[in-house]
């Protein structure tokens, strides 16, 4: 055998395929194989002894093609007295087909991550795990982890139009892995797998190498349901941060099994239809909530491993609660470890930082004008629909993607094309994540935070539409919330705050959100956003939740509000159950239960939650008393509202009804059901003939204070 070369790993890092592995010339085989810590290696068997390149780590055979096997195996002796015998990667050709790169590289290759990322295959029969990594300006990547001592000279990759990959036999589950970048810009840098479907527990940031989930499913029947698009049905989320709703006796995260249980129990105790859980997906920080991701496509580790969150899944489906997940497309963080520069270029981001950089978060801005990027934004949604079944997507910080100057000063952005402040890709962006989503897995919920009046945000998208099946009521809600903190005896100064809604309830499918950014970062909890003593507080607090589950609109509840959460929410301790032991907090907890059984059970309550043909005012006129009252309806069936706003209770309060007959109250905010001062009506009441209302039938009722009744018409024997 002739004297070899000594090869220098920079020479052929950027294509290791073109030295490494079997190369056939003249009817001549040639191995080279890079190995360091090595004492010997054979090939196959030990009569094909591989000799080393003089001063230097590699190792090279020379023989008849027919001496060895396509897929050969190394048989190692390292130096510690470790032997390892393994198929060499650098024997399988490209492993990604050529078509699925082309869609990738058009955007629309939604199983994507099937390729990307470690994922499991077989390759000619032989097991493995193929590693692939989008950073097309990249000079040289490799992929190191707990299975070659992290050495970026143990397995750099290829490069096929932009993607990185190689085929790594004898991988185990549980491996920790990295993708080690050399970028455009010479830095080499460690980088978390964007595709990484299970990390390790934060702090550190390193992907686990997963075997194909055998997780099997017991939902069927929920998927199949779930088809109908919920429009007319009754939905009210419980919108839940797993970390802090309770913790262990030790203060740790409990598993998504045991919280399957827990929260379930709990929430079809309440009468929620759905749970919508803050953000998931991979996160190193805890007080980010999950809202600046690492780990797009892997479930935390915190609460256990994905199959853990695949039956925390399946046990709602099979308990009939659906599942929404809030999802970030919007920003990401710029931590070197993560999307930031990938490849040593603005890959994943804007290079301009007035299109790139969110100056209020101190995050990067997805670059919508990239087709991988949208990709890699599109399959991700779903992917956690597909392999989680969830059924759909909470849109975080939509607001700021459809405007290029949203929350920023007038030189620090970069009009479109036209001149205007739209953020023409982002909106071509969302309108394909709807439609795909949608023809995909119909029946799926895609709900946008939106907080400006940018116009069809829930209309289709054939009609210009964005295409959302909601959108938060961002207005409703700050509304609300405000007209609760004065004082009663100044309400009446302020009626427009409950009655100005109504003027826009129905220009899109709305969802009334009191969620978790109403009790964060110094803005108290929500029962003491409302005025007044204690008594008043509470009483205040059922009476806005009476009022939010009879207006129009979706239902959403952030855990704590339900039993009336006296502090802060802190995102590092669970809630404070204790406070249940108080007859005030009980009430609150009871009404809230009472009041997702009435709009569940009413079909008045939900089934034109969107349309305007389910509301009519009753009077909506009384502001020196401070008392609102309307009808929500459904065909022939008919509920009417009365709020008193007020803490002076109201003896023979006129209210006009539609129909005459009997009527009865089915729900009292102010009931010692809920430790209130059970001022009310107590059962059956009848609508006479009277004119002075404006209706044909009036009503005198009895109005708690501080109070909210429910009454629907009623056979009497």
């Amino acid at each position: 055998m002739k004297k070899q070369i000594q090869p220098k790993f920079n020479d052929y890092a950027s294509d290791p395929f073109s030295l490494l592995g079997l190369h056939i010339e003249n009817n001549v085989a040639h191995i080279t194989v890079f190995s360091p810590q090595t004492l010997s290696i054979s090939i196959d068997s030990p009569s094909n002894s591989m000799q080393r390149i003089e001063d230097s780590d590699f190792f090279y055979w020379q023989g008849k093609p027919d001496q060895v096997n396509k897929h050969y195996r190394l048989n190692v002796s390292y130096d510690n007295n470790v032997n390892q015998s393994y198929i060499d990667p650098y024997s399988f050709s490209n492993c990604i087909p050529d078509y699925d790169l082309h869609i990738h590289s058009q955007g629309n290759h939604w199983h994507i991550y099937d390729f990307l990322g470690a994922n499991e295959k077989t390759i000619d029969g032989v097991d493995g795990i193929l590693f692939a990594v989008w950073a097309p300006n990249a000079k040289r990547v490799s992929v190191v982890g707990s299975f070659n001592a992290w050495d970026g000279r143990r397995h750099p990759t290829r490069n096929q139009n932009g993607v990185w990959e190689v085929f790594i036999p004898g991988i185990t589950h549980g491996e920790l892995y990295k993708f080690e970048i050399v970028g455009s810009d010479d830095r080499l840098t460690l980088k978390a797998d964007p595709y990484g479907k299970h990390f390790e527990l934060r702090p550190n940031t390193s992907a686990i190498v997963q075997k194909n989930s055998k997780y099997v499913w017991q939902d069927k029947q929920w998927l199949q349901n779930r088809r109908t698009k919920p429009r007319h049905q009754a939905i009210s989320f419980y919108e839940v941060h797993l970390g802090s709703w309770k913790r262990d006796d030790n203060h740790y995260f409990i598993n998504y099994r045991d919280l399957a249980h827990d929260l379930v129990d709990y929430v079809k105790r309440l009468g929620f239809t759905h749970i919508e859980l803050l953000p998931i997906t991979e996160h190193p920080f805890d007080g980010s909530w999950g809202y600046q991701a690492l780990g797009y496509y892997a479930p935390t580790s915190r609460f256990g491993t994905p199959d853990d969150f695949r039956y925390f899944i399946d046990y709602c489906h099979q308990q009939n609660i659906g599942v929404v997940l809030d999802w970030v497309p919007a920003h990401f963080p710029t931590d070197d470890h993560g999307l930031a520069r990938f490849d040593g270029t603005a890959l994943y981001e804007h290079e301009d930082p007035r299109k790139g950089e969110h100056r209020d978060w101190g995050t990067y801005i997805f670059n919508y004008g990239r087709s991988e990027v949208n990709n890699f934004l599109i399959a991700n949604a779903l992917f956690w629909i597909e392999e989680f079944h969830l059924d759909g997507l909470r849109v975080d910080a939509v607001a700021s993607m459809l405007y290029l100057d949203y929350s920023r000063e007038e030189n620090d952005w970069i009009p479109n094309e036209y001149g205007g402040n739209e953020n023409l890709e982002a909106i071509e962006f969302i309108k394909h994540l709807t439609s795909v989503t949608h023809s995909q897995h119909p029946g799926t919920l895609l709900i946008a935070e939106e907080s400006t009046a940018w116009p069809g945000v829930t209309q289709a998208t054939s009609m210009n539409g964005l295409g959302f099946d909601m959108k938060w009521n961002m207005g409703w809600m700050h509304d609300s919330l405000e007209y609760f903190q004065y004082d009663p005896v100044h309400r009446s100064h302020h009626h427009n705050k409950l009655t100005f809604g109504l003027m826009y309830a129905f220009t899109e499918k709305f969802l009334l959100p009191f969620s978790h950014d109403e009790v964060v970062h110094g803005k108290g909890s929500l029962l003491n956003k409302t005025s007044g003593d204690e008594w008043q507080k509470f009483a205040n607090l059922k009476a806005l939740y009476t009022f939010m589950f009879t207006y129009p609109g979706k239902k959403l509840l952030f855990m704590g509000d339900e039993f009336a959460q006296t502090s802060e929410w802190n995102e590092d301790t669970g809630l404070p159950w204790h406070l249940l032991e108080h007859d005030n907090h009980r009430g609150v907890q009871k009404l809230v239960q009472d009041l997702n059984a009435v709009y569940t059970e009413k079909s008045a309550l939900h089934y034109f939650d969107f349309e305007q043909e389910g509301f009519e005012w009753i009077n909506c006129d009384d502001s020196d008393q401070s008392i609102i009252s309307y009808m929500r309806k459904h065909n022939d069936k008919l509920i009417l509202v009365i709020l008193n706003f007020t803490p002076i209770p109201r003896d023979n309060y006129h209210l006009g009804s539609p129909v005459g007959g009997a009527f009865k109250e089915i729900l009292n905010s102010d009931s010692d059901f809920y430790h209130g001062s059970n001022i009310g009506n107590h059962g059956i009441i009848y609508a006479d003939q009277n004119t002075n209302t404006g209706f044909p039938f009036s009503l005198n009722i009895n109005l708690p204070p501080l109070g909210g009744l429910i009454f629907e018409p009623c056979e009497t024997k």
